[in-house]
């Protein structure tokens, strides 16, 4: 990993990309979502503050366990102005993201347990499959049967098809 002296108080797109691993378009894509933020000098550069290493480190554990960039940015908006998120703000965060996580775990261990009643079968069913039609949405709305094509008696257009 590249060493960045301590003199250096700012930091290059390329030196925050080299020792934080984002690559430089998608610490371009963080910066226009407000999760980081530079200053632009006399010939346009951007720089960063060396507190972005922490903000992008922060970003991306958050995305890897797969909170939304929308989000990571509500949460790095409550820091007061500019800070970095510190060991206990991660904690503070995980532990409120925690029940969403679990939530989704579940869902996935539903999906995966029920994906090989779909294999094979090619029906795709609304009536009883599990993924397309989880916990039977549309029989309840609207009665057993595919309902997503043709939608209250609506019928195709015999020249057109539309």
């Amino acid at each position: 990993m590249p060493q960045i002296p301590e003199k250096i108080h700012e930091l290059t797109v390329g030196q925050l990309a080299a020792r934080s691993g984002a690559a430089v378009s998608a610490l371009h894509f963080y910066e226009s979502k407000g999760l980081i933020s530079s200053r632009r000098t006399a010939g346009n550069q951007r720089r960063y503050s060396r507190d972005a290493l922490r903000r992008v480190a922060f970003v991306r554990a958050a995305q890897r366990v797969g909170i939304p960039l929308a989000t990571i940015r509500e949460a790095l908006a409550e820091l007061p102005e500019g800070r970095t998120p510190t060991r206990e703000d991660w904690a503070r965060l995980s532990e409120a993201w925690r029940s969403e996580l679990d939530e989704r775990i579940q869902q996935l261990n539903r999906l995966r347990d029920h994906l090989t009643d779909c294999i094979g079968c090619g029906c795709l069913s609304l009536d009883t499959c599990v993924l397309s039609n989880p916990d039977d949405v549309y029989g309840e709305r609207r009665g057993a049967g595919s309902r997503l094509l043709v939608e209250h008696g609506d019928r195709p257009h015999r020249r057109t098809g539309k």
